[in-house]
């Protein structure tokens, strides 16, 4: 699991599991949308107090497992 992030008066462990289905189901990710996917997020990180534990593409679905600070609610992560 992940380590807790630590804030200035807080300690938090809050993890957002997020699914998001391919429209119609289609099977159109492939390696290639793979490889960049994880590349945004690696920057997306950068910028935000944000930490992707795991990025996973199946046939017709994109999950993320994110860990944030509660100041966050799981509609403002980008």
């Amino acid at each position: 699991m992940s380590d807790h992030i630590h804030k200035r008066h807080n300690k938090s462990l809050l993890l957002y599991h997020i699914v998001c289905p391919i429209k119609y189901r289609r099977s159109v990710l492939t390696e290639h949308v793979n490889s960049s996917m994880i590349l945004i997020c690696s920057e997306i990180e950068i910028r935000y107090d944000i930490y992707f534990i795991d990025v996973g593409l199946d046939d017709n679905h994109v999950y993320f497992l994110v860990q944030s600070v509660p100041m966050y609610s799981p509609k403002q992560i980008p």
